[in-house]
């Protein structure tokens, strides 16, 4: 039997190529856009306060970091969780599919923070100095490495991280999903993209506030300047100090900025994924 290998390869090239383009485009869009408030939510994050940590000055402070890693970073994500969603539902039924979501979702956001940490923790730690003299990004991973090393310097927090983004991602993904299915079930099988990015809105602001201790136990974890105490640099110690010194209300500590974040990144983000996928899914399959 004749294959059409043009067809093939045109297919192939759709399917890696567009969710791999579009998640670079969606996550430099949305981190540059929504950056000032990711940097105030940090600085009420810190245990030195928002005002020592900076206040309101100088909120794109490590903007560059964020802006030059963002695209290799959700294109790894979207073009992994795409590949196994369309690998697995096959197999899985109907009924199933959040956990697929779920699954698609966890790879992606593991092999995400193997870029992530190491950018999480220059951008963290430029957005709460308040030296006089300026540390690129570089220097403040060189300077992580030579006093700690890599697991304990470059990737610190990256089992927080982790720990962080999977829950946030176990809600938001199959969330998106589901609130696409009903709209596509309301409107014989078709979507707007603003549907779609309403939809990673309302998605994106709730797993951002159930998720908020995780993010700030991942946010003074990475902010910690020295790793000598182990125990208070895991999540469990990190929370358990912070509610009893501030209760309830001090383990939510940045959720309006957050939640604000992530409701607006959502609509941003999952509108332009969304938008440029089909624009290079049509230029790519022509």
């Amino acid at each position: 039997m004749d294959v059409d290998t043009s067809k093939l390869s045109k297919t192939t090239n759709s399917t890696y190529l567009a969710p791999l383009l579009a998640g670079a485009m969606a996550g430099l869009s949305v981190d540059v856009a929504l950056y000032p408030l990711d940097t105030l939510k940090t600085r009420l994050q810190s245990a030195q306060g928002f005002q020592k940590a900076g206040g309101f000055k100088g909120v794109y402070g490590g903007l560059l970091t964020v802006a030059t890693s963002s695209m290799p970073t959700t294109a790894l994500f979207f073009v992994s969780y795409e590949t196994t969603k369309n690998l697995a539902q096959p197999h899985v039924p109907v009924k199933y599919a959040p956990l697929v979501h779920m699954t698609a979702a966890g790879i992606g956001d593991v092999l995400a923070c193997m870029i992530r940490v190491p950018t999480e923790v220059a951008k963290q730690r430029k957005q709460t100095y308040v030296g006089t003299k300026k540390r690129s990004s570089i220097a403040i991973l060189l300077e992580a490495y030579k006093a700690e090393g890599i697991r304990k310097g470059v990737y610190r927090g990256f089992l927080s991280t982790v720990a962080r983004d999977l829950p946030f991602s176990f809600i938001e993904l199959p969330v998106w999903e589901y609130l696409k299915t009903q709209f596509r079930n309301q409107n014989n099988g078709q979507i707007s993209i603003f549907q779609s990015a309403l939809c990673g809105s309302v998605a994106g602001g709730f797993a951002a506030a159930v998720t908020t201790p995780l993010d700030l136990a991942k946010t003074r974890i990475m902010l910690a300047e020295g790793y000598t105490v182990t125990r208070k640099l895991r999540i469990r110690p990190v929370l358990a100090n912070i509610y009893f010194e501030s209760g309830l209300r001090g383990l939510f500590a940045g959720v309006t900025p957050r939640m604000t974040a992530f409701m607006i990144g959502g609509f941003v983000f999952f509108g332009v994924y969304e938008d440029s996928k089909k624009l290079f899914e049509d230029y790519l399959n022509k």
